[in-house]
């Protein structure tokens, strides 16, 4: 049978035959094609990796595809969670395997090293098809990462019922590639520390979604958690507990674990703002360390900031990134730069005394620290990442190769834009996970977040990366990512503030559209997400519930004009 192919408008989506199998992608692919023929996965379905020499983690991507076409036995959302298809089943071809290859020419890398490549150079694309007549499915591309890709869709085509494991959609053919190089999830472990276990189980529903970035907010003023070989201080004196580090060995084996998973670790040691904890091995290095009320010197408690008016906190902030940034494989590193409080500074009298016997503004010494920070990243690679304070609110000198996050609003991208700069979106009024949570300070009951209200996933869905930006400024924006900030999230709700929210940038960021060239639609793309969380669950995550599972089984029934 000849595939089907679904066109024309938004309004016609609904006479193509998506509803039965395709809610499973996420995010959409490129191009899609499906059939309406059912096929079954045969029990001794196998994997045939057809590249030379092909790496371990090619090997290991291919066994977690085997473990999940075997374990995930999602039932298909809708009433009988499949007891209908039962009739389709009995005269279903078998499909028995899945041929891995790479196109003519490309290059055998690991996945792990070609998801470190600088942004713009990773190849993520992939063929599959999936024949109706039982004959072999085919994923070809043109690097082990781009396979890694087609196997995370594979997984999501295949739905369980009574022992079978099948589709209702054969044939089917599928060209995808992402519509943007960076599409990430950022992590702040430093308000409250996340066992290893669980950074890890992170990657993974990452890489369920191809999200691409693991953007690690690793240290902050409340503690500092992060092992350093020459400076082991910090991590003595600033960690919560011996217990709640992350030594060496364990960034080595997570940023090990997220490379395998087609994903770069993006860690962001936070300067000269959010250092507070620094002062608990340098108190000479730290201005306004614990001072009260707070409030005067930092935007939450406890105040302090890296005196990088002086020279030796240059020197020593230098040396400490650059230790960190040798021992990465990531193209990128981050120096925060966000929030810092001028207050901190104004009656410091080792600050005051550097600026008055220089000659020098707070602004000059501040872009002083900036490129002599960034300069000994640059020795070692990496690309500086900052927040966008250090465009908008500061007048520094930047590499123009600076990537910034923009993040205060979404209405600041087009001045970052027009200034030059690469942008990755991070806006809090769109992407925050964290927001609607309440106030946590102490003494404030009637205490609000301050990006109030919640975030809900839909919301987040409707964010334009190229809003306000003219078509010359469309190539700066890099992707994007959500976020969560930890002041009231830890290991306990993980699962469930991160997830299935996350997923809402991982498909703006990966599809834009929609493969009828339609503009991403939150009634469409509900269903979809409902099977994402559903996956999801089955494979032993935690995430929350989107509606009650009534609506899950009737598309479009819960819409609010239904």
């Amino acid at each position: 049978m000849a595939p089907s192919r679904c066109v024309g408008l938004l309004a016609l989506v609904s006479a193509c035959l998506l509803p039965s199998g395709v809610l499973a992608l996420w995010p959409i692919p490129t191009t899609l094609q499906t059939g309406t023929t059912a096929l079954k996965v045969s029990p001794s379905f196998y994997f045939d990796v057809q590249v030379p020499d092909a790496p371990a983690d090619l090997y290991e991507a291919v066994g977690q595809a085997q473990y999940y076409l075997e374990t995930d036995q999602l039932g298909r959302l809708v009433v009988g969670r499949g007891a209908n298809d039962t009739a389709a089943l009995t005269s279903a071809n078998t499909l028995s395997s899945l041929t891995l290859s790479l196109t003519s020419g490309a290059t055998v890398e690991p996945i792990a090293s070609e998801a470190v490549k600088p942004l713009g150079t990773r190849t993520e694309e992939y063929s599959l098809t999936i024949p109706a007549d039982g004959s072999a499915a085919t994923l070809t591309a043109n690097s082990t990462l781009g396979l890694y890709r087609g196997l995370t869709t594979f997984n999501q085509l295949f739905y369980y019922y009574g022992g079978v494991t099948y589709t209702l959609l054969a044939p089917i053919a599928i060209t995808d590639m992402p519509a943007y190089p960076y599409r990430g999830l950022g992590l702040d472990t430093s308000r409250n520390y996340y066992p290893v276990a669980d950074v890890l189980r992170t990657l993974d529903a990452m890489s369920w979604v191809k999200i691409n970035t693991f953007h690690w907010h690793i240290t902050d003023s409340q503690s500092f958690p992060l092992e350093v070989a020459q400076y082991p201080e910090l991590a003595m004196n600033g960690a919560y507990s011996p217990a709640e580090v992350y030594t060496e060995s364990d960034i080595q084996y997570i940023v090990q674990y997220a490379g395998a998973r087609g994903i770069d670790v993006l860690l962001e040691i936070d300067t000269p703002g959010h250092t507070a904890i620094i002062g608990a091995s340098y108190p000479d290095y730290i201005a306004c360390f614990d001072e009260t009320p707070w409030s005067q010197y930092a935007n939450e408690p406890p105040a302090g900031q890296l005196r990088f008016a002086l020279p030796e906190v240059m020197n020593f902030t230098a040396s400490l990134l650059a230790d960190v940034a040798k021992t990465l494989p990531s193209s990128y590193m981050s120096t925060g730069g966000d929030e810092l409080n001028t207050n901190c500074y104004a009656n410091d009298y080792p600050t005051q005394l550097q600026l008055n016997s220089t000659n020098t503004t707070l602004n000059d010494a501040l872009s002083t620290f900036t490129q002599i920070t960034h300069a000994a990243l640059i020795a070692e690679g990496k690309t500086p990442v900052v927040w966008e304070e250090m465009v908008l609110n500061w007048n520094v000198t930047l590499s123009n190769e600076t990537i910034v996050m923009v993040w205060i609003s979404s209405q600041d991208a087009l001045a970052v834009a027009e200034k030059g700069f690469r942008i990755v979106q991070v806006p809090s009024n769109y992407f925050y996970l964290d927001c609607g949570a309440g106030g946590w300070l102490g003494g404030n009951p009637a205490g609000n977040s301050w990006c109030d209200p919640f975030k809900t996933w839909s919301e987040a869905y409707t964010f334009d990366p190229l809003a306000n930006l003219t078509a010359a400024q469309y190539p700066l924006v890099l992707g994007g990512e959500q976020a969560l900030w930890s002041e009231q999230s830890g290991p306990q709700n993980l699962d469930p503030i991160v997830w299935p929210r996350a997923a809402s940038s991982a498909e703006i960021f990966w599809s834009a559209k929609q493969p009828t060239g339609a503009p991403l639609n939150v009634t469409e793309a509900l269903p979809r997400l409902h099977d994402v969380r559903y996956r999801m669950v089955q494979r032993g995550l935690n995430p929350i519930p989107l509606q009650p599972q009534w609506c899950a089984l009737r598309p479009d029934a819960c819409d609010l004009l239904a």
